[in-house]
């Protein structure tokens, strides 16, 4: 594992990235389902790096903690587009059958429709592999704090998941 960024460290960007990058754009590609889309949201993590003015102890854990938040913005914006073309009873374009009732909720689908909160946490233990303690760090809470959130949202997305059959 690379170890600590600190501004200007170039070098050590590039440590991280060879490092890291490749893993962090496959990981975000399972997130959105799309190549370019994964890319571009790891780059500009990458790019966030670069531009950060203090030490970053845990690139790997910032790098996921940056990306996982793009994506979280990404699918708010999707949803509030999706939302918009609906008030106006026009089809955006992007119906992959997911409003189906026929079409069973994907795991995705369903840390999706998690509250932020609950969404991150997933995102960055059970997607990115980064253990409690560090989640608990990237986020400002407490151990238990990630671990009651983890509970609630594997709580919540079971019953997603399951009302969906």
């Amino acid at each position: 594992m690379a170890g600590a960024v600190s501004a200007p460290g170039r070098d050590a960007v590039r440590q991280v990235y060879d490092a890291h990058f490749g893993r962090l754009v496959g990981w975000t590609v399972r997130l959105v389902g799309d190549p370019d889309l994964a890319h571009d949201f790891a780059t500009e993590a990458f790019v966030r790096l670069l531009r950060s003015n203090t030490t970053i102890a845990e690139p790997r854990a910032w790098l996921y903690t940056v990306t996982a938040n793009l994506v979280r913005d990404h699918w708010r914006s999707r949803g509030r587009e999706s939302a918009a073309f609906a008030r106006h009873g026009v089809s955006d374009g992007g119906d992959d059958g997911r409003h189906d009732p026929a079409t069973r909720l994907t795991v995705r689908e369903a840390v999706e429709a998690l509250p932020d909160r609950f969404r991150l946490v997933v995102l960055l233990h059970y997607y990115a592999d980064l253990p409690v303690s560090t989640v608990a760090r990237q986020l400002g809470k407490s151990e238990g704090a990630v671990k009651r959130d983890l509970f609630e949202a594997r709580h919540r997305m079971a019953t997603l998941l399951e009302d969906a059959r």
